[in-house]
């Protein structure tokens, strides 16, 4: 059990678009450094919400959400600073070279030339990037994309990763490497916050798992915890029962007999 302060502090968080349905309906969470959480939901659970909300995207809310110790609410930018998001999607500066694009950043964050060249040329070549540093992105795959705001989100050493759908259209030996460096990262001190519908990487990734629905946080625990509770299911199973996703096995053989059925002269 990890004793340190928190370096996240969720209390009571709510959020709500319309005036009438609730996106988050009380999400209470302390997150301890170091630690690779892996958040995980239906689709419209709120996960990309808590996020946005965390990293001061969405400033309109209510309960309390402290980032470093800092309300959110009146320390944005300072927390803006200290953190790195990787957005399930977003839209790169395409007409820019990878190397402009880092060293963009750089400037933003007040890195020195040198430092932040030297960094992006590390970077670059460790994601397999090294020959394309200098074309334009236009041209990129969606996993070459990926790779850059991954590397992006890391250029300036953050405490705290904020990961939306990190892996989506990297090949498998690319995600092989991106979990060692969460595993690296965290034993660093830093805190990964994973959000992802690839059950496997999450259960193999973090080290403690919470799982929401509906707005609503339904479990917590280690993915071992997690298991003694639901008769030491995988976490994709795990995650249907909880969550009332059940019937897919049902689906799946509907969908193959509309096939057969088809086919019969």
């Amino acid at each position: 059990m990890n004793h340190q302060n928190p370096i996240i502090t969720l209390r009571d968080l709510k959020k709500s678009y319309d005036g009438t349905t609730d996106v988050l309906k009380g999400i209470n969470l302390d997150i301890a450094p170091g630690q690779i959480i892996g958040y995980i939901g239906p689709n419209g659970a709120g996960k990309t919400t808590t996020v946005k909300i965390m990293i001061g995207m969405i400033p309109e809310f209510s309960g309390e959400v402290r980032v470093f110790g800092l309300n959110i609410s009146d320390h944005a930018q300072d927390v803006k600073k200290r953190i790195g998001y990787v957005p399930e999607t977003a839209a790169l500066y395409e007409t820019l070279t990878p190397n402009e694009f880092l060293r963009f950043l750089g400037q933003i964050h007040e890195i020195p030339g040198p430092e932040i060249q030297k960094r992006a040329a590390d970077m670059l070549r460790l994601f397999g990037l090294k020959e394309n540093a200098d074309a334009r992105m236009t041209s990129f795959s969606k996993g070459m994309k990926q790779k850059v705001l991954i590397i992006a989100s890391m250029i300036h050493d953050p405490d705290i990763l904020f990961m939306d759908e990190p892996l989506s259209g990297l090949d498998a030996n690319m995600m092989v490497v991106v979990k060692e460096i969460l595993s690296r990262l965290a034993a660093k001190g830093k805190t990964i916050f994973y959000c992802s519908h690839v059950m496997d990487v999450v259960e193999r990734v973090c080290d403690r798992i919470v799982i929401i629905d509906k707005g609503t946080i339904i479990a917590d625990g280690t993915f071992d915890e997690l298991q003694g509770m639901n008769k030491g299911e995988s976490l994709e199973r795990i995650f249907t029962q909880l969550t009332g996703s059940s019937g897919q096995d049902r689906l799946a053989e509907e969908f193959i007999s509309a096939f057969e059925r088809d086919r019969k002269p």
